[in-house]
């Protein structure tokens, strides 16, 4: 399949919510610690670095929000790669890890970060936790809502469902290996279900592949021309937290810190709950 690059949200937050954000890492930077009040790390006082990025989808719509701030307010440059947390796809995080390709950060699901420094693929303690998010399901607008709204619904409309997409990621994997057996519909999801690599669900479903995709739900709502029906019911959902890590052998360590920080700070928070994640960073 061919891969999908994440689409920028910035017309769907507002500007001058955008304006805000900047303005409180700027005003707040010498209580946050993240260098960036005036003269400490600004492209005149600062040699600007280049950062290398490698990021999963969950935190993809804050990220591409928060970016560009960074690099207006640092003079830093930010290249980013972007792939699935966990499978082995060819352009998922572990297989380009695998195959030595070179990051200062990597962000994705807590646990597959956790993996990765055990196998001594990101620095061991290096991790910072940003955002939160929940799995959710979508369908193509003009076609019925089905209802999710309870564990028996959610059963219900898997059984109905004729074709069904999911996620080769983090929340795909909890589907496949834990939510289905659970339901005890994984034998009746054999053959209809159908779990997408290199691709946003979303995308699948738009086109008509599938009847409903499921995805964390900051992966979701992006796609204005589906209906997002809601996150899973609470007794059966996933909350997982996205994480940033520094990379074993990154060039710039400490400014990859200082990005992550950033990241994480509690000014952000804004921009990463309008995209239907829970902020980690406490206000």
């Amino acid at each position: 399949m061919t891969a999908i690059r994440s689409t920028p949200l910035q017309s769907s937050v507002p500007s001058t919510l955008r304006r805000r954000t900047l303005g409180a890492l700027l005003g707040g930077a010498l209580s946050l610690g993240l260098g960036l009040a005036l003269g400490a790390a600004t492209p005149s006082t600062a040699a600007a670095d280049e950062i290398r990025v490698v990021t999963s989808g969950g935190f993809s719509a804050a990220y591409d929000q928060l970016i560009p701030l960074y690099e207006q307010a640092t003079g830093h440059k930010v290249v980013t790669s972007r792939g699935a947390s966990m499978g082995n796809a060819q352009d998922s995080i572990p297989s380009r890890l695998a195959r030595g390709e070179q990051f200062d950060i990597v962000i994705l699901a807590d646990g597959a970060l956790d993996n990765l420094a055990a196998q001594g693929k990101v620095e061991a303690g290096s991790r910072v936790d940003l955002a939160r998010s929940m799995i959710g399901m979508s369908v193509r607008k003009g076609t019925p809502k089905p209802d999710i709204s309870t564990v028996d619904a959610l059963k219900q409309t898997l059984l109905d469902a004729k074709t069904i997409a999911y996620s080769a990621s983090a929340s795909g994997t909890y589907l496949a290996n834990e939510l289905f057996p659970r339901l005890g519909v994984a034998e009746q999801m054999k053959g209809k279900a159908t779990r997408i690599l290199s691709e946003r669900v979303g995308a699948v479903v738009l086109r008509g592949d599938a009847d409903i995709g499921f995805q964390q739900v900051s992966e979701l709502l992006p796609f204005k021309e589906l209906e997002f029906v809601g996150p899973l019911p609470d007794e059966v959902q996933q909350r997982v937290f996205f994480s940033a890590g520094v990379a074993t052998g990154a060039k710039s360590p400490e400014t990859a810190r200082h990005l992550i920080r950033f990241l994480a700070a509690p000014a952000a928070a804004p921009i990463v709950r309008s995209t239907g994640m829970e902020p980690a960073a406490k206000p």
